[in-house]
């Protein structure tokens, strides 16, 4: 081959290895839901000290056979970062290494308020992963998105019609509402809204933000405004609301309009729709009167590798699910003076994502 003879023999063997790395990337998705599933970060975390192999084996809930293989699957957590060694030290001077968790997967515990368990449960559900496996097929058809290629219809439909594909994803919005709502209302992004009056919360799904917002500001009133179906039979509180409806119709008229991770589901068509729309519903004489973006402004500039990696699985996801993408600021610029916004105002303080206030 002119490729060996051109090329190192350990350049060639690095590159094998590139190759099988994405190859097998899948399986550590696959390894970690099977770690949720089995309830081990749940497990760790109640030992309270660090767990060896044998008693986390004892506490699992598996076949007796497949006792063996437990070391397999913590191995890959190990070097995937999700679970760390660290040595246990008995009466006896005996020491054994055992296992303890990270950051990581702290954030997957399952009864924890920032939990991002029901996310990872959501993405990696079989209803999602499906469409993965049409994506060169969707590139040579006119089907609108990967997920229809796969299922016939849009996500938005399947949802409305399947209660549980429902639940799981209002459970998914609402557990990253929950991490964003601690970093919102403890954080820099506190700031963004005193001074409001009137907040409407627009793909706002079950509340979890708005909730967090109307707590914290007791004199701002709230409303969750979402799909009929999604805002079906919920409660409200003294400031806060829920009301059914459709964004590209119209929008309750407030200060400010909050929309978190919404615009990425959909096209520079549609967002700029629903942008017109909450132009609208914000067009009174308060100075205060503005849209909150929270979503992903991709990096143009590799700062950080990791991050812009995750930045760009998001947007190869919404090109799966959605007709939506994740946008660089140029493209959300674009957006926003097409829909008649005068100014805006990025501020990254949420990690993957930012805090955009956009001006009429």
């Amino acid at each position: 081959m002119e490729l060996l003879n051109a090329e190192n023999s350990t350049q060639l063997l690095q590159a094998q290895a590139h190759v099988w790395n994405h190859i097998f990337q899948f399986i550590n998705s696959m390894s970690l839901k099977c770690a949720i599933q089995l309830g081990i970060p749940d497990i760790i975390y109640n030992h309270g000290q660090p767990m060896t192999l044998p008693q986390l084996i004892a506490s699992l809930p598996i076949h007796p056979s497949k006792s063996k293989f437990v070391y397999r699957l913590v191995r890959i957590l190990v070097h995937s970062g999700f679970l760390a060694q660290q040595n246990v030290s008995y009466e006896s001077d005996q020491i054994e290494e055992g296992y303890v968790l990270t950051n990581a997967s702290k954030l997957l515990l399952k009864d924890k308020s920032m939990s991002v368990r029901p996310f990872l449960l959501f993405v990696l559900d079989p209803v999602f992963t499906e469409p993965c496996h049409c994506l060169s097929s969707w590139f040579q058809n006119d089907s609108p998105t990967p997920f229809v290629t796969a299922h016939g219809i849009y996500f938005w439909d399947y949802a409305a019609h399947d209660p549980k594909i429902n639940n799981n994803f209002n459970e998914a919005m609402a557990s990253d509402a929950q991490l964003i709502s601690r970093m919102m209302i403890n954080g820099k992004g506190k700031e963004v809204f005193e001074g409001l009056e009137t907040l409407v919360d627009v793909g706002g799904g079950t509340g979890t933000l708005a909730k967090a917002i109307a707590h914290t500001f007791a004199q701002l009133e709230c409303i969750v405004f979402d799909l009929p179906h999604v805002v079906a039979g919920l409660q409200g509180s003294m400031n806060l609301k829920f009301v059914g409806g459709d964004m590209f119709e119209t929008i309750p008229p407030a200060n400010a309009i909050l929309l978190k991770s919404t615009l990425h589901d959909w096209s520079d068509e549609e967002c700029v729709r629903v942008l017109k729309k909450c132009k609208e519903a914000i067009s009174g004489k308060s100075k205060t009167a503005k849209v909150i973006i929270i979503d992903v402004v991709i990096e143009t500039e590799k700062k950080d590798c990791k991050l812009i990696q995750t930045q760009q699985l998001f947007d190869m996801e919404m090109m799966v699910l959605s007709t939506g993408r994740e946008r660089n600021e140029k493209e959300w610029t674009k957006l926003f003076f097409s829909a008649g916004f005068r100014d805006y105002k990025i501020s990254p303080i949420l990690g993957l994502r930012s805090v955009i206030e956009v001006y009429p």
